[in-house]
């Protein structure tokens, strides 16, 4: 296949790019500085200039907080963007794939969010990443729409991508013990993002590494555990001890009820993917 990857500067976009160019995709990789895809018209000459089978759309805005004081920024990158994609994507005859956020639900539920649940975005992020994926089935019916969270991996900025570097480094982390959610290994979803556009399927999927998801301590212990790091760097605090500027879910783990059904098999375990990570260090 012939697939463009937005945002090729990111920690999904490069995992899945060194992917679909391991199994023998040419891939066209973009980045902001090239197209901003807020830019509809840069948008359709790009893709029109390639001509691919598929677009995979990982560019976003991604800074939670930041996003309250900067509305229209998110809102041009997580909705107008997405929008811009997709309507160049039917332009092309392409597949569509774009990557929601666990963040669209509002996190009361104290177990696994499906694509039964109604989504209910709090802050301005999780708002325009919902605004992005309603944009994308209305302009185009063939857009597959991924949700995903607490993603980590290489050449992450992330916190759950840093945890083992900072405490390689001797640094004590504080991380948070009443906060849930269902951690995903980038380059296991950055797989099932080819797949998924090979498939070519228009459904909201929930994609996440298989098991019963944990908290922010509780991933931190599992790093201690497995990479033989000093538990004592490792201090527990409550969500409510950070003062932050946006409201995020309690509780967003996220279930799949489509995936099995389509035939695709589960992600493996979480904790097996965090050996992965933490054996590979790149």
């Amino acid at each position: 296949m012939k697939i463009l990857i937005t945002g090729s500067n990111g920690m999904v976009a490069r995992a899945a790019i060194a992917h679909c160019t391991a199994i023998g995709d040419e891939v066209i990789g973009i980045r902001r500085s090239e197209v901003d895809i807020s830019d509809r018209d840069a948008v359709f000459s790009a893709i029109k200039n390639t001509n691919p089978d598929a677009v995979i759309n990982c560019a976003a805005y991604t800074d939670v907080d930041g996003a309250e004081a900067n509305q229209e920024a998110c809102y041009k990158a997580n909705a107008e963007g997405v929008e811009n994609l997709a309507l160049a994507s039917r332009m092309a005859d392409a597949a569509f794939v774009t990557i929601s956020t666990d963040y669209v639900f509002d996190g009361l539920n104290n177990i696994f969010y499906t694509q039964r649940d109604t989504p209910n975005p709090q802050g301005i992020y999780a708002k325009s990443k919902l605004e992005g994926e309603i944009r994308a089935r209305n302009a185009y019916a063939r857009s597959t729409i991924v949700r995903t969270g607490w993603i980590f991996g290489h050449g992450g900025t992330n916190f759950l991508s840093a945890m083992n570097t900072l405490l390689a480094a001797g640094k004590s982390i504080k991380v948070i013990r009443d906060s849930y959610g269902t951690p995903t290994f980038a380059n296991d979803l950055a797989i099932r993002l080819r797949e998924l556009a090979e498939a070519d399927l228009p459904c909201t999927f929930h994609i996440i590494n298989s098991g019963e998801g944990t908290s922010y301590s509780g991933f931190a212990g599992k790093v201690c555990e497995i990479g033989g790091f000093d538990r004592s760097l490792v201090q527990k605090i409550s969500k409510n001890d950070l003062k932050r500027a946006a409201p995020r879910p309690v509780n967003s783990k996220l279930a799949c009820v489509l995936s099995g059904r389509l035939g695709f098999s589960p992600l493996q375990h979480w904790e097996k993917a965090l050996e992965s990570f933490l054996a590979s260090p790149k």
